[in-house]
């Protein structure tokens, strides 16, 4: 995995900030004002919507709580999340029986389910295992009528847009963006994971991308891929 430099990016309404914060694999979020816990200092580039653009490198701890294989479902459908053995009588996975955890488990850091050799698949059910095994949330459904757009919006901004460049092109609320990363399996095990451990809290810019993938705001994710000789870059656009 390549060391980059990181950039934090604080776009209000008029202009942007940029300056440099660490070093290491960069992660991008954007937000809608409607994101679960966004607050009115959220920043802005795009109209009626706050946006952060903020690296996050950390892939720390393991999974203290409960455990499953959760699977992404397709378009307009739903998913139960839990695999047969983390299950209570009850149809939920055990220590989830009361719904939504208020806050996610602590260090949680569950191995990837197996690849199902769509990239696409692979990326939503990453999400909803973090949201399901770390936090009780119930899964997103797959957008798949948005995949073509958000594959072609990750190659514009891989290819000079930038991060959120085109924030908006395929119809999103929300938008987390792991910028030429390694490999789609890196994405997948390592970038995904460093934006869950974020975790919830304010600004908006410390804590977005954990935001958009725990917020029950959204109930769909479109995940979207672009190589160069740059690294892969993935867009992953939450919707309603």
């Amino acid at each position: 995995m390549s060391v980059r430099g990181l950039v934090v990016v604080l776009c209000w309404s008029l202009g942007c900030y940029v300056g440099p914060s660490g070093v290491g694999n960069e992660t991008d979020a954007e937000g809608s004002s409607g994101g679960q816990g966004s607050g009115s200092g959220n920043e802005t580039n795009a109209t009626n919507t706050t946006n952060t653009t903020n690296p996050a490198t950390t892939n720390p701890g393991t999974d203290g709580g409960p455990t499953s294989d959760s699977q992404g479902s397709t378009d307009g459908s739903s998913g139960d999340g839990a695999a047969d053995s983390g299950e209570s009588s009850g149809g939920e996975m055990s220590g989830c029986e009361s719904g939504p955890l208020a806050a996610p488990i602590p260090g949680c850091a569950p191995s990837p389910p197996p690849s199902t050799g769509d990239i696409h698949q692979d990326c939503v059910d990453r999400i909803n295992q973090f949201r399901w095994e770390c936090q009780c949330l119930p899964p997103l459904a797959r957008w798949n009528a948005a995949e073509d757009c958000t594959d072609q919006q990750s190659a514009n901004d891989q290819n000079g847009g930038g991060p959120h460049g085109n924030f908006g092109a395929c119809g999103e609320n929300a938008q987390n963006t792991c910028p030429n990363w390694g490999s789609e399996n890196q994405i997948i095990s390592g970038c995904l994971q460093a934006m869950w451990d974020e975790g919830p809290g304010e600004p908006f810019s410390a804590h977005g991308h954990y935001i958009n993938m725990s917020s029950t705001t959204y109930t769909r994710v479109a995940c979207g891929f672009s190589s160069s000789g740059s690294g892969v870059w993935s867009n992953q656009n939450f919707s309603p």
